[in-house]
């Protein structure tokens, strides 16, 4: 089977789903073009050591990848976002009927959903398929992100972003999921039932596994000997990252809190922690993906939060999967499929998203907790993991779902 893969986001950059699924593909016989623009996220500006060019071309082992130009943006900016997404919609469209020419279907990554603009154009001249995998649910996670206009404006740019959405599921000859919760509100959307499929994320298997702890991570988290909470991720403005400081100083002589990332929410965090005197919680930026893993090791328990929106219930944070794949028990404060699927499977404790003092409660309680009590924990998360949200299992879903859409595309 040949099969484009379009997607705005792909390595070396850290949004993993496309390439992983890229690759593992190929490997398992069919082949893969990739259309992607230049690395340049999270930071906003492109890599070290590359340079945007109209006519550039790559294999990664046996994927091939046409990259285009596009203008690179990740800051708070709606503006700038904007421009970023359509512009890669633009220059990907403009590529991708000579790069994807003859492929039997095409994947689509979401967001954004002008990623979609390559395989619609296709799906006209070629009545090529389309695989849509949604990670966001957009005009929720764009309204409610704190980026976009209120007022008259607002609500205009809801409605626009709706009627995309609409359309763009219409497109969609199968609509792919996160969550349960997305499934449901995709449909809501627009979307055909019959076509929507929940596949749970996976992380990268070659990264985030079991692993020692070593002296030298303990270093790294600035570990005192007692119970330590860490956040790996993205330092954003959907975290709740203010809820975890405030629960923290709450329990600051129980535990410490480590984040281990950065992002557009970093530097209110680090005033919020300074106005609060909160000298138990430690921001030691962003680390090499190879070294997380001895990371998760050293830590007790890893922090998944996020605010209380309707945009983020549905969603799964991929530093869920990381932290279950490295077998380590999780405290989450959020709702949704994420925390039922926590409390559910006994892998972690839970609170209500945004309530600091439900979170500090947490927080004391995790510190107490016997350490074999702990450990399970852990084990439990590593089973869950490797039973719903492998790679194996996640390219088995997609290989089916892909083969039956081309297979359907065929037929038509």
């Amino acid at each position: 089977m040949k099969i484009g893969l379009i997607s705005q986001w792909y390595p070396p950059e850290g949004v993993f789903i496309p390439g992983n699924l890229a690759h593992q593909l190929a490997d398992r016989g069919h082949e893969v073009r990739v259309l992607t623009t230049f690395p340049s996220y999270p930071y906003g500006r492109i890599f070290p050591g590359w340079r945007q060019r109209w006519r550039h071309r790559e294999t990664d082992g046996p994927v091939a990848i046409r990259r285009v130009p596009a203008y690179p943006s990740h800051d708070t900016s709606a503006a700038r976002r904007a421009l970023s997404h359509l512009s890669f919609g633009a220059t990907s469209a403009a590529a991708g009927a000579r790069w994807l020419v003859g492929v039997d279907v095409t994947y689509v990554y979401h967001p954004p959903p002008t990623a979609i603009a390559a395989a619609a154009l296709l799906r006209a001249t070629q009545r090529t398929p389309i695989v849509l995998h949604v990670h966001d649910l957009w005009p929720e996670s764009v309204v409610q992100s704190g980026m976009a206009p209120t007022g008259r404006a607002g609500r205009s740019l809801e409605r626009t972003l709706d009627a995309l959405m609409r359309r763009t599921y219409r497109l969609a000859d199968a609509i792919v999921v996160i969550s349960p919760t997305m499934a449901e509100r995709a449909v809501a959307r627009g979307a055909d039932p019959d076509r929507v499929r929940v596949v749970w994320n996976w992380t990268d298997d070659a990264l985030f596994r079991p692993v020692p702890a070593t002296d030298d991570a303990r270093a790294a988290l600035g570990h005192r000997g007692r119970c330590t909470v860490m956040f790996a991720g993205n330092i954003g403005l959907l975290q709740g990252i203010e809820t975890a400081i405030r629960a923290a100083a709450a329990a600051r002589d129980q535990l410490d809190l480590v984040l281990v990332g950065s992002g557009a929410g970093e530097d209110a965090a680090r005033r919020l922690a300074a106005d609060l005197g909160a000298d138990n919680v430690r921001f030691v930026g962003r680390r090499p993906p190879e070294q997380m893993a001895e990371l998760y090791a050293a830590a007790d328990w890893q922090l998944i939060c996020l605010r209380d929106v309707p945009a983020v219930r549905a969603a799964v944070p991929s530093k869920l999967q990381a932290a279950l794949a490295c077998g380590v028990p999780v405290i989450a404060s959020l709702g949704g499929d994420a925390a039922a699927l926590v409390h559910s499977t006994g892998i972690g404790l839970t609170c209500p998203p945004e309530d600091s003092q439900a979170l500090a409660d947490r927080f004391v309680e995790a510190a107490a907790l016997p350490v074999d009590v702990r450990r399970e924990m852990g084990r439990r998360a590593r089973h869950v993991y490797q039973e719903r949200m492998s790679l194996r299992v996640g390219v088995d879903q997609f290989e089916d779902i892909l083969t039956k859409a081309a297979v359907q595309g065929v037929r038509a």
